[in-house]
């Protein structure tokens, strides 16, 4: 189980990089969007959508690498005033809550993007393209997700602790 956890971690590490690779692009071509619209009246009719789509797949991609690293949304200060076995109790239910929503998600990203896919859906707006594309990702990534919760479980099963994540506040 931990090699199997190493490897989703350096994939994890990796799908951060490209997202870090995205939004380094996204800056230069939004950079390149503004010189050329003030220098040449002209600039890239689809900048502002390709950004747009950049940053949801940035989301998408840096979600399971946050999720291992704990730097999700949490609500450290009640974690650090309770009991040691009741904060135990704490993460593992959110754990276990993360895992369920991840596989409806995971359930209903699979319909979306098959049923997009079936009818020929497509996305019109200065690019055209298959709707399915933006969907695609959605139930990759909250697979993943849900690898990382079950990670997650297991870490806390020998812990019996604190995890270090949960005590950002002190």
């Amino acid at each position: 189980m931990n090699q199997l956890s190493a490897a989703c971690g350096r994939l994890f590490d990796a799908l951060a990089t490209l997202a870090a690779l995205i939004l380094l692009t996204m800056v230069g071509l939004v950079s390149a969007d503004i010189v050329l619209r003030n220098i040449a009246h002209g600039g890239f009719l689809w900048a502002n959508e390709i950004s747009e789509y950049a940053l949801y797949l940035i989301t998408l991609l840096a979600t399971p690498w946050l999720l291992r690293r704990g730097r999700h949304i949490r609500l450290d200060l009640i974690l650090v005033m309770l009991p040691i076995r009741v904060v135990w109790l704490v993460e593992a239910a959110s754990d276990v809550i993360g895992l369920a929503i991840s596989l409806v998600l995971i359930r209903y990203g699979v319909a979306m993007t098959y049923d997009s896919w079936r009818i020929g859906s497509i996305t019109i707006k200065n690019l055209v393209f298959p709707e399915w594309w933006l969907l695609a990702p959605l139930p990759v990534v909250f697979f993943l997700i849900a690898i990382e919760f079950i990670f997650r479980l297991h870490r806390l099963l020998g812990e019996r602790s604190r995890r270090s994540d949960a005590t950002s506040v002190s």
